[in-house]
């Protein structure tokens, strides 16, 4: 039977910011996957020029098309996520879709109670205006400075920006600003279930879109479950950690985490 990964991005990166980590996973044995969200087009120019194509679609909408794709495969996989990326990693796992879940630098689910000022600032892009709930919103490249870029040259920010950034849907955004006061939201994971794989949190000490305290927050929610939930943070990264020249670091940390869980190897 076939190792499957399964990588799934997050808001303003297009699912080719995923090509070196599925390159690595490959060399590793696996069988690597990075389908879009539902709208992305294949290519960066593409999403660019038709941001309409992903407006609107929220986060169980995303959770289902992960989900279907994941089911014709001939194995659960593991799947690896990074910011909402990482919080549909969560759902995937803790409904019994993923054998195991990395959530890199991942967006707050249901519980999370306290988001710091940074994290604010940058969710203030899409909230401050209700309409961008139905609409599908960019970041200027000093946003994504401020939001992914932060710990890395400003070159090099401008650089990922130029390669990677496409318009994004702003309703997981609104979804996971008002988690807590709906007991049913998209936001929410299971984080009392014990008898699903082994769980991967991932944090960057310097990120400003989801900082360190979140992804501790997010840990401390799994205490009661007796399954696997492990965490781990690189103090000097950003919310970039993913796709800039340091990439190698966590794609190797993460690797190395997954091939010590029996149940993954």
């Amino acid at each position: 039977m076939s190792r499957h990964v399964v990588f799934v991005h997050g808001l303003w990166l297009h699912s080719d910011s995923w090509g070196s980590w599925a390159e690595l996973f490959a060399g590793k044995g696996y069988q690597a996957h990075a389908p879009g969200w539902p709208g992305d087009a294949p290519t960066v120019d593409a999403a660019r020029k038709a941001p309409d194509d992903v407006a609107g679609h929220g986060i169980d909408d995303v959770v289902a098309h992960y989900t279907r794709a994941i089911e014709a495969l001939d194995a659960r996989p593991v799947v690896v996520g990074h910011s909402f990326g990482g919080l549909i990693a969560q759902r995937l796992l803790t409904e019994g879709t993923a054998a195991a879940a990395v959530a890199i630098d991942a967006a707050p689910i249901r519980g999370v109670l306290f988001l710091p000022p940074s994290a604010l600032r940058v969710a203030s892009v899409v909230l401050r205006n209700p309409a961008n709930r139905k609409r599908a919103v960019s970041l200027t490249e000093d946003q994504f400075r401020f939001g992914f870029g932060n710990a890395i040259p400003a070159d090099e920010s401008t650089e990922l920006f130029d390669r990677w950034a496409v318009p994004s849907p702003g309703r997981p955004l609104f979804e996971a600003a008002a988690a807590n006061l709906n007991p049913r939201s998209p936001a929410r994971a299971d984080t009392r279930r014990e008898d699903r794989g082994p769980l991967l949190l991932i944090g960057g000490g310097q990120d400003h879109t989801i900082p360190a305290m979140v992804t501790r927050a997010t840990h401390k929610l799994y205490a009661r479950s007796r399954a696997v939930t492990d965490i781990h943070e690189f103090p000097d990264r950003g919310h970039s950690l993913c796709i800039d020249s340091r990439w190698r670091e966590v794609a190797d940390h993460t690797l190395a985490w997954l091939e010590a869980q029996p149940t993954t190897r």
